[in-house]
């Protein structure tokens, strides 16, 4: 296809419906083979095949998206290994993209590459300001789009969408995280540079500028947590939830000996108290039919591991961040095949 002009470009992609409705660079052979340089792979290699459509990514097909998002050749890794994870049929990418729920697709990066490639993991790491954060997260919607057919309508049936669609990509704040990092917690080394993907269906901001326990902090979060619309209520035998931390949140946290585990089991037990008079009561017989009641309370979560931990944030703010899930989906990390 040719058209002149990137303004000419960006219409008529537009007009087939291959951009997000933002500005695209325009995916030049040249600038597609510079993508594809660096990772030194065959353009025709084939990387997952994924829903809705069932259509095989290749490594080029990537690399056109990551261009018309405005990567950077040292991001494809990054890419392509978020693209990998997301195909994982553990993370269910169909029912993400198809479902009525407002779910995006969240990549977060661990490890060294973390620093080489500048990923955001500190003030405003969810917001604009950082190029890679920006235009990794946007490559992977537009993989989920273009290649994998999410068309908001006619195959997306999301009712309201949500930012994240646009993009949703941060790194671990490793460096001030006072436990392990989250790829290790998941079985990788510390040298390592992995992604992990989640199905987020938004965030929500718990603010504590009060508490200098870790169970006062952690009572604020059990009780922003355990809200009776969250799809993490809904699929409550399966998935996770996401809780991010404020380094400064962490810190008072560990300072008292509380390693990710108490942190799991104290959420265990205060964020699984939602009453069963809070829920509808059209939903009762169903709750009971489902022995989800016990003791007249509703669990949000069956299992400490469902309740995932990670440290990121600026400092100085005392602020978490909870992140509830689609539910159905589970979290997926892949190490990241960085070129020798």
């Amino acid at each position: 296809m040719q058209v002149d002009g990137e303004t000419a470009v960006f219409e008529e992609y537009y007009r087939r419906g291959w951009t997000d409705g933002l500005p695209i660079i325009a995916p030049t052979p040249q600038r597609v083979a510079e993508m594809l340089a660096y990772v030194s792979l065959d353009p025709s290699q084939q990387i997952a095949e994924i829903p809705p459509r069932r259509a095989m990514v290749t490594v080029e097909k990537v690399a056109i998206n990551a261009v018309m998002a405005g990567c950077l050749p040292s991001y494809l890794p990054v890419v392509l290994a978020t693209v990998e994870a997301m195909a994982d049929p553990t993370f269910n990418l169909f029912g993400v993209d198809t479902t009525t729920s407002s779910v995006c697709v969240l990549t977060v990066v661990n490890g060294p590459i973390r620093q080489q490639l500048d990923i955001n993991s500190s003030y405003g790491c969810f917001g604009p300001g950082w190029r890679a954060n920006a235009t990794i997260g946007r490559a992977v919607a537009l993989v989920q789009q273009n290649i994998g057919g999410r068309i908001p309508g006619p195959v997306s049936k999301s009712t309201h969408g949500q930012p994240g669609r646009y993009t949703m990509c941060i790194s671990e704040f490793e460096e001030r995280n006072p436990w392990e990092p989250l790829h290790v917690e998941r079985g990788f080394k510390p040298e390592d540079s992995t992604v992990t993907v989640f199905s987020p269906t938004g965030t929500t901001s718990i603010m504590d500028v009060w508490s200098r326990s870790a169970e006062g902090l952690l009572t604020s979060c059990a009780h922003s947590m355990d809200w009776v619309g969250s799809n993490n209520m809904v699929c409550a035998r399966a998935g996770e939830s996401l809780l991010i931390l404020s380094p400064d949140h962490a810190q008072i946290i560990a300072r008292e000996g509380w390693s990710k585990d108490d942190v799991r089991r104290f959420l265990m037990k205060e964020a699984n108290q939602t009453p069963l008079s809070h829920f509808p009561k059209e939903r009762h017989e169903a709750l009971i039919g489902e022995d989800r009641v016990q003791n007249g309370k509703v669990p949000m979560h069956y299992r400490p591991e469902q309740f995932m931990i990670m440290v990121a944030g600026g400092l100085g703010g005392y602020h978490a961040l909870w992140i509830p899930t689609w539910g159905d989906s589970y979290a997926v990390t892949k190490r990241i095949k960085i070129p020798s």
